[in-house]
C-alpha cells in the first residue's frame, strides 16, 4: 500500500507509516545526492514505526538507533534532518554543541534542548487540535464578527465600582479567582438590529465583507512573549500561567480587515474549545516517541589532539550530554519527559578530530555512522536546477516580482557550478552555501536596479557570469573576501 499522494505536483507523505523508499523519494525532491545518509535516516525513522507495532514490554527494550553524520559544512547534514522532521511532522530542534563550551556554561543547561523539543511538540499538537475544532471556532468567530459589524446600544449595569471591588474580594475569600463582571455591559437587541445582523451574516457567508474594517479586542501578544526564555523556563518552571491567574490579562484593540479579524477570533475560540490537559499530554507523548534532536558541531566537543587549559572541559560537556542521549527524565513546564526513545542525530565535519575522540560511552550511543560526500561540479548543477524550489527558481521568482523575466542558460548554470567548485577548492570548502554567495553577487545589479528600470526579459549567459564573477574567482585574494 502506498502512503504517497500527489498535491500540486509534489509528492507528500500522508501517514506515519512511510516506507524507507517513500521517505527517500520525498527527500530527493529537496536534497541532491547523499544517498547513504538519506537511506540511514529513512531506516531510522521506519524503525520507530516498527517499534510502535510491538508489545509494550518489547518497546521498552528497543532503543533508537541514533545517527552520526560526518562531512564538511554545506553538504546537506542539517537539511536532511530538518526535511525529515518536516515531511513526517515530527517535533524537531537543532542545537549547537559548542554553546555548551562557552563561558558561563552549566551542566544542567543541556536539558534545554529537550524543553525546546517539547515546546515544538506542543506547537505541532496545538495546530492539529485547532484544525479539528476549526469548524466550530469559525462559527463562533463569524457570530462575533456580526456583532462587531452591527453593534448595539449597551446599557450599563447599575452596580458601582465599589460594589464590583467588594464582589472581587468576596470571590477571593471564597477561594475563587476574581472574574470580570459579565453583566457589566448588556446588549439591547432591537428588531432593526436583528434584521441588520441577519443581512450581514448572509454577506459574511458569501465573502462580500472580507475587506471591511472592524475593531476587535485581543490579548496583548507582548504578555505572551515576556516570560519566554527566562531562567525559570530553563528549569522547567513557568510563572506565566500562575501570574496570569492572579492578574487580569491585558487587552489591546486593533482595527483590521474582516479576513484578518476572523483568523484572530478563530484562534481565540479554538483556545477555549481545545482541552489543554489533553493537548499537553499528547504533545509529551509525541515528543517522547517521534522527537528528533539534531546536535550540530558535535566534533567541536571532542578534545582532539590539543586542548588549552583555559577552555571548558570538552569531555565534561560530553558527559553532561550523555545522560540525555542515553535516556533520562527531564522536567518541563508541561510535565516530566523521558528521552529514552527520542532520535538523536549528531553532526560534524571531524576535520581536526575523529569520532573515536568522543568518549566511548557517547560513541556507543551513535551506532549508525554515515559519511556525506563532498559536492562536485555536477552536484552543484543539480542543486541549481533539480530540487523543488531550487536556487535559480527562487531568484527567478524574486526578480519576477519586479516584472522582469530572468532565464539561465545551461552554459551559465555549468559556469556557476564550476566557479563554486573552484572557490571551494582554493578557499574554505563551505559546500552548497557557496552558490548563495555567487548568485547574490552575480545578480546584484539586477536586484538593485530592477525596481527602477523596465528591463523586460534578461538572459543570464556564460559570458555574463564570467564578466560578473569569473574574474573575482580567478583572483584568489579577491575571491577569499568577496566569494
Amino acid at each position: 500500500m502506498s502512503f504517497l499522494k500527489k498535491y500540486r505536483g509534489e509528492i507528500q507523505l500522508t501517514e506515519s507509516t512511510q516506507t524507507p523508499k517513500e521517505i527517500v523519494e520525498v527527500l530527493d525532491q529537496y536534497i541532491v545526492g547523499q544517498n547513504e545518509a538519506k537511506k540511514a535516516v529513512a531506516v531510522a525513522l521506519r524503525n520507530r514505526y516498527r517499534r510502535m507495532q510491538l508489545s509494550k514490554s518489547m518497546q521498552d527494550e528497543i532503543s533508537p538507533k541514533n545517527l552520526l553524520m560526518i562531512g564538511p559544512t554545506g553538504v546537506g547534514k542539517t537539511e536532511i534532518a530538518r526535511r525529515l522532521a518536516k515531511i513526517v511532522k515530527a517535533p524537531f530542534v537543532k542545537v549547537e554543541a559548542t554553546k555548551f563550551t562557552e563561558v558561563g556554561y552549566v551542566g544542567g543547561d543541556v536539558e534545554s534542548m529537550v524543553r525546546d523539543l517539547v515546546e515544538n511538540a506542543v506547537l505541532l499538537e496545538r495546530n492539529d487540535e485547532y484544525k479539528d475544532v476549526r469548524t466550530d471556532a469559525e462559527k463562533q468567530a463569524n457570530n462575533q464578527l456580526v456583532k462587531l459589524l452591527v453593534p448595539t446600544q449597551k446599557k450599563k449595569n447599575r452596580q458601582n465600582d465599589m460594589q464590583n471591588l467588594m464582589n472581587m474580594f468576596t470571590q477571593m475569600q471564597n477561594g475563587q479567582m476574581p472574574s470580570e463582571n459579565e453583566n457589566d455591559d448588556q446588549e439591547e437587541v432591537t428588531d432593526d438590529i436583528r434584521e441588520k445582523r441577519m443581512s450581514v451574516s448572509d454577506k459574511l457567508r458569501a465573502g462580500l465583507l472580507e475587506n471591511e474594517e472592524v475593531e476587535i479586542e485581543m490579548d496583548d501578544p507582548s504578555q505572551q512573549a515576556s516570560g519566554q526564555n527566562s531562567m525559570m523556563n530553563q528549569m522547567g518552571i513557568d510563572l506565566n500561567d500562575t501570574l496570569s491567574g492572579l492578574m487580569p490579562k491585558k487587552k489591546i484593540k486593533r482595527t483590521v480587515p474582516v479576513s484578518e479579524a476572523r483568523e484572530i477570533l478563530i484562534r481565540q475560540a479554538s483556545e477555549d474549545l481545545v482541552n489543554k490537559a489533553d493537548l499537553y499530554h499528547n504533545a509529551i507523548i509525541r515528543a517522547e516517541n517521534t522527537g528528533i534532536i539534531f546536535i550540530d558541531e558535535i566534533d567541536k566537543i571532542a578534545p582532539g589532539k590539543a586542548q588549552n587549559s583555559g577552555e571548558v572541559s570538552r569531555e565534561g560537556v560530553q558527559r553532561d550530554i550523555l545522560p540525555i542521549v542515553e535516556g533520562s527524565q527531564v522536567n518541563t513546564k508541561y510535565g516530566p519527559v523521558n528521552t529514552d526513545h527520542m532520535l538523536f542525530i549528531g553532526s560534524g565535519a571531524f576535520a581536526e578530530s575523529k569520532p573515536s575522540d568522543l568518549i566511548p560511552e557517547l560513541q556507543g550511543r551513535f551506532p549508525i555512522r554515515v559519511e556525506l560526500d563532498d559536492l562536485s561540479k555536477d552536484d552543484f548543477v543539480k542543486i541549481l536546477t533539480e530540487p523543488t524550489n531550487s536556487l535559480t527558481k527562487q531568484y527567478i521568482a524574486l526578480i519576477g516580482t519586479d516584472n522582469i523575466k530572468v532565464t539561465f542558460t545551461i552554459e551559465a548554470i555549468n559556469r556557476i557550478a564550476e566557479i563554486a567548485t573552484e572557490v571551494n577548492h582554493n578557499t574554505d570548502n563551505i559546500g552548497a552555501r557557496r552558490l548563495h554567495t555567487i548568485l547574490e553577487k552575480l545578480l546584484e545589479d539586477i536586484l538593485y536596479e530592477g525596481p527602477d528600470m523596465q528591463m523586460g526579459d534578461i538572459t543570464i549567459t556564460e559570458k555574463y557570469v564570467d564578466d560578473k564573477v569569473g574574474k573575482l574567482a580567478g583572483n584568489k585574494d579577491l575571491s577569499r573576501y568577496i566569494l
